[in-house]
């Protein structure tokens, strides 16, 4: 079965084009201006407002299974990104158990083959005692070695900094880190605890988890990646002070230290703890309003290299108990898209930028086989949106297992009409029409 798209306006490449685009079996088989096809050929014509846009890679989420799936499972957290325009996703490690062997690693992506409605990936967790078993890890078909070199949910924290050494100088695969300094981070909470006691609060949590805390961690890892040549990916960005870290005067493919910025870091700031608590509680923090302007200019001068999500559900119950109770992590990658079309509306950012950041760039930056562009000869991972159309989030339809979103009550711009896994209808919104099963492992371009 043949899908020909006629006439569509499409962004790929840094432009939007009319073009007609023929889709066989999973992947795009020809771009031209006029595709006269004959036989059996389901022909999509787009509406005038709407645009067709690879499939968004979203390089970091959280879909908490095994073992915390009362939060959320791959089933359910595929289908609100297959809603989102999300086609791939890459989940990290910190499940339970955590991804900490290869027999372990293997289980979800069993898992995944059998529920996930997205193309899949899962990265191999690295823990102070798990050398040899990362080691072990195919650079083919996994997407990156996580390492924690701060806590956060689940504990896997690496702070043997022997260990670290071992594995910057030996992982020939991406890796990837969380980096907030451990001591730093005890330390000021400590302090805090004294302070405030009970009346600790989410807005005293970028003050716990401050900026010295990411930038200590970052410039640590940067140090490492440097020394041993490793190729770093540097996870959620949340602070000014970590920029001048990063380049922006070599491309993409040719660097060996990479970036990544959350929606979360774009659209919040400190200020809306007042009203959010708890539900915006995640790590690194969401810090004060100074940073956020910054973290754009970087992400559109391109020392910003990717925009992912973190998504990183919890019940509503477990964000009701008290700020030091309360777990970090918010769902979003149902809406993030979206939310980086609320900021093309307020003149933020183009949807060539938008498209780049969030479907080009993760393809890039992990070597990923034939997927991220609108080309011949790509993996037809496609969605169609309308760009002008905005909507209320509701809890009616919130599709995370966990029920909730940060953004509830709030008008957002971006439609996703319909999105294509491999070539063949996954979603249909008008239908609601969700299908399983069509997801792919990704594979990934390395020697």
């Amino acid at each position: 079965m043949k899908t020909l798209f006629k006439n569509a306006k499409y962004v790929s490449g840094g432009e939007t084009r009319f073009r007609d685009i023929l889709v066989n079996g999973d992947a795009i088989e020809r771009i031209d201006p006029n595709i006269d096809v004959k036989g059996n050929v389901n022909e999509v014509v787009l509406a005038k407002a709407q645009l067709l846009i690879p499939g968004i890679i979203d390089d970091q989420v959280h879909f908490r299974e095994p073992g915390l799936t009362h939060k959320a499972d791959i089933e359910s957290e595929s289908r609100a990104a297959l809603a989102g325009g999300v086609t791939s996703f890459m989940e990290m490690p910190n499940t339970n158990p955590a991804a900490l062997t290869q027999a372990l690693l293997q289980s979800k992506y069993d898992i995944a083959a059998q529920n996930s409605y997205t193309n899949y990936s899962f990265f191999m967790g690295a823990s102070n005692d798990n050398y040899d078993e990362v080691m072990r890890s195919d650079v083919k078909s996994v997407c990156g070695i996580k390492i924690f070199m701060g806590s956060s949910t689940g504990n896997m924290l690496v702070d043997n900094e022997q260990i670290l050494e071992r594995l910057f100088a030996n992982v020939s695969m991406l890796i990837a880190t969380h980096c907030e300094d451990e001591a730093t981070i005890t330390s000021r909470q400590e302090q805090y605890l004294t302070m405030y006691g009970h009346q600790l609060r989410a807005e005293h949590h970028p003050m716990i988890r401050n900026e010295n805390a990411c930038y200590l961690s970052s410039s640590m890892a940067v140090a490492m990646a440097q020394k041993y040549n490793t190729r770093l990916h540097i996870l959620h960005i949340s602070t000014s002070d970590e920029l001048a870290l990063f380049r922006n005067d070599i491309a993409l493919k040719d660097k060996k230290i990479t970036s990544e910025v959350c929606v979360h870091h774009l659209s919040f700031t400190a200020d809306d703890y007042a009203t959010l608590g708890n539900l915006i509680k995640c790590n690194p923090a969401i810090k004060d309003a100074r940073h956020k302007p910054m973290l754009w200019a970087a992400l559109l001068d391109d020392r910003l290299d990717i925009i992912a999500t973190d998504h990183a559900p919890h019940t509503w119950a477990e964000k009701s108990e008290p700020y030091i109770n309360a777990p970090s992590g918010l769902p979003l990658v149902q809406h993030s898209l979206s939310m980086m079309l609320e900021a093309h509306h307020e003149g933020l950012i183009s949807i060539e930028k938008i498209v780049e950041k969030m479907c080009h760039a993760p393809a890039n930056c992990f070597n990923i086989t034939d997927r991220g562009f609108i080309a011949e000869g790509m993996k037809a991972d496609l969605v169609v949106m309308d760009p002008s159309i905005s909507h209320i989030v509701t809890k009616e339809n919130i599709l995370y297992k966990c029920g909730w979103s940060p953004l509830e009550g709030r008008s957002i711009h971006g439609r996703v009409d319909a999105t294509y896994i491999n070539g063949k209808l996954a979603f249909d919104r008008r239908k609601q029409l969700y299908i399983k099963g069509l997801g792919q492992r990704l594979s990934f371009d390395r020697n």
